[in-house]
């Protein structure tokens, strides 16, 4: 059937009207291909079984009738089972099964019109009419090729009924009439048939590709829900799906993975002197650097918040780890972004990296392996950025114990957890001490001690640094300076302190409340990873200097302490780490102490010597011309109440585990 007979109202974005009519042909060939095998068939069968109705009717040529139908029948199927299995093409198909359906009326006609029984099958030719319904009907033929082949079969009943039944006209109109209605009848019902197919493969059509646009925004809504509209990576929501995905991988089929954390160095600075619209700017750069260097490892990327991505990857081995994050940090870095903004020597964009990977230990949570990602990336920050830092079990740094240690450390005051311990600083000129060093210890609620190099690092992370600072100070005022027990307090600050607001002005109001003046104090400070040389903390250093208080340098020379500080800041006493007086028992560390003593003597700074432990230590130091040392073998920490019975006169403490000492100055130090 010709397609433009059809008027659709399809949408032109879909498909044009000769579009939609090679659609329809080849939507047709395949059906047809499909179809009309059985179809001939069960027409074959059908037309055997008429064989019953030509032995009652006509039996005087019924072996002959049978004998050309089932001849017929066999060569035609098997011309068409030829065809069929050379895969001919469906319109051929078509027109074999017409030509069959004239064919098999004219073969059964030829030996039935020799019949005697002319009365009989001048009502038996009646059934002529079924091959013209197959032919508009039970084969679906398209609608011409029905109208030739049912008219064909007309024209051959017209034919015999003149040659064989001339002489009865009232016949020749009765059964011409029925014949010409049933041509018409079904050629009617073939071209509506054809036109109605025709409807439903357009009206198909139209619901396949609704189905279609509405799965392309359903998928593309998906994606939106999924993507980071500023870098088009993979969102939070699209991260912890695939991050679920792999954790189940790994727990039922034990497929390894590692989960990295990338977060962008001092990104705030950068955002508040660039511009938002810069720092957006210089994400979607770290982005597309982030996932080409993802995709080389076949790895997935997402943006987990902020200035902060999340690499998921299947990786079994530590060293392939490290190299795969040390290829992510690196590739950020060669872009070389700038970023005057920052103060650690650096000038471009760099990244931070913690990294956390699937093993036996890390147990049955998912959250498990991000919080051990998030904390190595805490110490790879903590260790001076654009490093990386993978999680390790049994470094106390990034220990579960330090989660309880946060938390203890919440109540550490209220529960008089925080204790002060006093270790001497001897004079050597003079044999006098003339300080001692206040170390905080801390206990858990069983009496178990924790090691300062554990609870520091927590108590400055979470900020609890703030409240025990300020129990440290007050406590030594209270403890050794309020009844005179000693003239000086020294209390080393960790960074954390110098950077928060109002700092100085808790110091005051400690001094007033206590009523100590502030020359009896002295505050040590450690130029460590966190300590940025930025106006904030050189003005705090101002104003404890206003107080009165003593500015100390501690741990200098470990690579932490700058001389761009001895330059900045005017310290009263520098501090040289006991590492250089332990490694002069060799010619080069000797060399390089005295390189040490002597940079700090022409700068004009009093010299204080840590980790004094035997004579042979002290003697060098006096050879030296270094006349304050603490140590070992000056004293071990103390209670405060060691100190009380000895007021201002010192007497020279014995080289004994515990002496008993009388300081003129302490130093109270929070350990870190």
């Amino acid at each position: 059937m010709p397609s433009d007979l059809v008027e659709t109202d399809l949408p032109q974005r879909h498909k044009s009207q000769d579009e939609l009519r090679v659609l329809y042909q080849e939507h047709r060939e395949e059906n047809r291909t499909k179809t009309t095998r059985p179809g001939v068939w069960a027409g074959f069968a059908v037309y055997m079984l008429f064989s019953i109705t030509d032995i009652l009717l006509i039996p005087d040529v019924a072996a002959h009738t049978i004998a050309a139908r089932f001849m017929f029948g066999v060569t035609f199927l098997a011309i068409f089972e030829l065809l069929f299995f050379e895969n001919t093409n469906s319109k051929w198909l078509d027109r074999t099964a017409a030509a069959a359906v004239f064919l098999a009326y004219l073969s059964w006609l030829a030996p039935s019109i020799m019949t005697k029984h002319t009365e009989t099958m001048s009502y038996y030719m009646v059934f002529g009419a079924i091959f013209m319904m197959s032919a508009n009907l039970f084969f679906s033929f398209r609608f011409l090729l029905s109208l030739v082949t049912s008219g064909l079969v007309l024209a051959a009943f017209v034919v015999a009924m003149m040659t064989f039944y001339p002489e009865d006209p009232s016949y020749q109109i009765a059964f011409g009439t029925f014949y010409l209605s049933c041509f018409a009848f079904t050629s009617y019902v073939n071209w509506s048939l054809n036109r109605e197919r025709y409807k439903v493969f357009l009206n198909a059509l139209e619901a396949k590709f609704m189905q279609k646009e509405a799965t392309e925004r359903g998928q593309a809504l998906l994606r939106l829900s999924r993507t980071d509209p500023l870098t088009g990576l993979e969102n939070r929501r699209a991260v912890d799906e695939k991050l679920r995905d792999h954790w189940d991988d790994w727990q039922r089929f034990g497929k390894s993975f590692v989960a990295i954390l990338i977060d962008i160095d001092f990104f705030k600075k950068f955002n508040d002197h660039y511009g938002h619209q810069e720092g957006d700017r210089c994400i979607a750069h770290v982005a597309n650097a982030l996932r080409d260097a993802t995709a080389r490892y076949d790895g997935s990327i997402g943006r987990y918040g902020g200035e902060e991505f999340i690499v998921l990857a299947r990786v079994n081995e530590r060293e392939e780890i490290a190299r795969f994050a040390e290829a992510i940090r690196r590739t950020v870095e060669e872009l070389a972004l700038p970023h005057e903004q920052r103060h650690d020597g650096l000038s471009i964009v760099t990244v931070s990296i913690g990294a956390s990977f699937t093993r036996d230990q890390i147990g049955t949570k998912l959250e498990k392996i991000i919080h051990e990602a998030d904390r190595a990336l805490y110490l790879a920050k903590a260790t001076g950025r654009n490093c990386v830092r993978l999680f390790d079990p049994n470094d106390p740094d990034t220990c579960d114990e330090r989660e309880n240690i946060a938390a203890l450390l919440k109540i550490a005051v209220a529960q008089d957890l925080v204790s002060l311990v006093y270790q001497p600083i001897l004079n050597v000129k003079t044999g006098q001490v003339d300080a001692v060093e206040a170390l905080m210890r801390l206990k858990m609620l069983d009496g178990t001690a924790v090691p300062p190099s554990l609870f520091i690092p927590v108590a400055e992370r979470s900020g609890a640094i703030l409240e025990l600072g300020r129990w440290a100070i007050r406590t030594v005022c209270c403890e050794l300076l309020v009844d005179n027990h000693v003239p000086v307090v020294s209390v080393n600050v960790s960074p954390v302190q110098l950077k928060a607001p109002g700092f100085a002005s808790s110091v005051a109001a400690i001094l007033k409340e206590t009523g100590i003046d502030g020359s009896r104090l002295a505050f040590e400070i450690t130029e460590g990873l966190e300590m940025e040389m930025h106006s904030d903390i050189l003005r705090c250093i101002i104003d404890l200097k206003l107080l009165g208080i003593r500015i100390w340098l501690d741990d200098f020379g470990t690579g932490f302490a700058g001389l761009s500080w001895l330059r900045l800041i005017d310290f009263d006493t520098v501090k040289v780490d006991r590492s250089f007086l332990h490694d002069c028992d060799f010619p080069r560390g000797k060399a390089m102490l005295q390189d040490i003593v002597g940079l700090l003597r022409n700068r004009g700074y009093k010299i204080l010597v840590e980790g004094v432990e035997s004579k042979e230590q002290m003697s060098l130091l006096r050879e030296f011309g270094i006349y304050q040392v603490q140590g070992f073998h000056v004293g071990r920490p103390s209670p405060a109440n060691r100190f009380w019975s000895n007021k201002t006169t010192a007497k020279r403490p014995r080289p004994s585990s515990s002496p008993l000492v009388t300081p003129s100055a302490i130093s109270a130090r929070i350990q870190r």
